[in-house]
């Protein structure tokens, strides 16, 4: 990789840093992992977790197997089934009734059916805020609700991330693979301009989940 290539994943991580810094001071965000909200304000937020991971997922198997971006999808990082097995063991057979956008999740659930299914750096944008950030900051609240409500396994499925092996060096070849992708720097630009769209999107939903819980 050239000087410029391997400055890639750095340049994203720091292009998207503001955003993703207000996503994670979400009012919504603070009082769960302040333990101020109960187990049906967690329940609402996977609820919504796994709509816009379906259609994500959707779109990757629409990528697998693509020579410039089907290295991203990895089965070790799917979601759908785990956040199914939380619903089930928090809500009980019956999850699916309960699976119903807020607002804010329709236009984010929207916005990557517009463009995750035809544009490869659209697509890895989303891809990029959804798993790195719950592959990273994730186990922040895995751990609070094991300390909160002592789920150690069960309803905490969603961030376990075992399938990919050590997480420090799966994140290492995700910033490989971000860096090796022939984008140009026009792509690289709209890759970041997505990541960003994504992380505001993510805050609406907080918005939302806070307004009906907090």
């Amino acid at each position: 990789m050239t000087a410029v290539d391997e400055g890639f994943a750095a340049r994203l991580r720091e292009g998207t840093r503001e955003e993703h810094e207000r996503a994670e001071r979400a009012v919504f965000v603070e009082s769960l992992l302040a333990g101020r909200l109960g187990i049906e304000a967690y329940t609402g937020m996977l609820r919504q977790s796994y709509l816009f991971y379906s259609v994500l997922e959707d779109a990757g198997e629409r990528w697998r197997g693509d020579p410039v971006v089907g290295g991203f999808v990895v089965d070790g990082l799917l979601r759908r089934d785990a956040l199914g097995a939380d619903l089930e063991f928090l809500v009980g057979a019956g999850w699916r009734a309960g699976v119903r956008p807020l607002g804010a999740t329709g236009s984010y659930v929207e916005r990557i059916r517009e463009v995750c299914f035809d544009d490869r750096a659209a697509f890895v944008a989303h891809h990029y805020t959804r798993y790195l950030g719950d592959l990273s900051g994730g186990q922040v609240i895995r751990r609070r609700m094991r300390e909160v409500y002592g789920m150690v396994d069960d309803g905490v499925r969603f961030y376990d991330f075992s399938g990919v092996g050590k997480v420090k060096a799966f994140r290492d070849r995700y910033r490989e693979l971000l860096s090796a992708a022939p984008w140009g720097e026009e792509g690289r630009a709209g890759v970041v301009a997505e990541a960003n769209m994504a992380f505001r999107l993510n805050r609406a939903v907080f918005a939302d989940l806070a307004a009906v819980h907090c």
